[in-house]
């Protein structure tokens, strides 16, 4: 019995220990901070993204998501070249793919690692239930979700293959 209090005691301590998401600060892929302390109060999806994957139609869905629920949610991509070489690009041919095809005006941040050795610290601590308090995650393709709340903590993550206008992550939006 106090074996199994002790394990209780020490799980509850370590998820209340938990950093939040708003500790980040990210380069942004116009070179400007973006500081993750701004969202407090919405809800956060992070998506690793590609422009030449055939998941990238989804930035249609993801602008669409943040045009509609941009109250209380903020959407922030991470373009990432890991998964088949399919984000070539530089930051300025990134944001003006994204503008001019999908008309994206939600966040993007300066393209990262988001697994392996030289992943950025946002993407270990999104990845590693140490970390997060809440899951592990294995990312590997690219337009895999993170949706934390309006605290900056882990709620869930989502796939390739779940799309941002799916009830799998609307329903956290109502």
């Amino acid at each position: 019995m106090k074996t199994i209090l002790s394990f209780i005691l020490m799980m509850t301590t370590f998820v209340l220990n938990a950093q939040s998401i708003h500790t980040f600060k990210v380069a942004g892929i116009d070179g400007k901070q973006i500081n993750l302390a701004a969202y407090k109060g919405k809800k956060i999806l992070i998506v690793n993204t590609a422009s030449k994957c055939g998941y990238t139609p989804q930035y249609e869905s993801l602008q669409k998501v943040y045009d509609q629920y941009k109250n209380k949610l903020v959407i922030l991509g991470f373009p990432c070249n890991q998964f088949g070489g399919q984000e070539p690009g530089t930051n300025e041919e990134i944001a003006a793919f994204c503008k001019a095809n999908y008309g994206v005006n939600f966040p993007l941040a300066d393209k990262v690692d988001v697994k392996g050795a030289n992943s950025a610290p946002i993407y270990q601590w999104l990845t590693q239930k140490a970390k997060n308090g809440v899951l592990d995650a294995n990312i590997s393709w690219n337009f895999n979700k993170f949706l934390l709340d309006e605290n900056g903590k882990m709620i869930a993550y989502f796939p390739s293959n779940v799309k941002p206008e799916s009830e799998a992550i609307t329903a956290y939006l109502k």
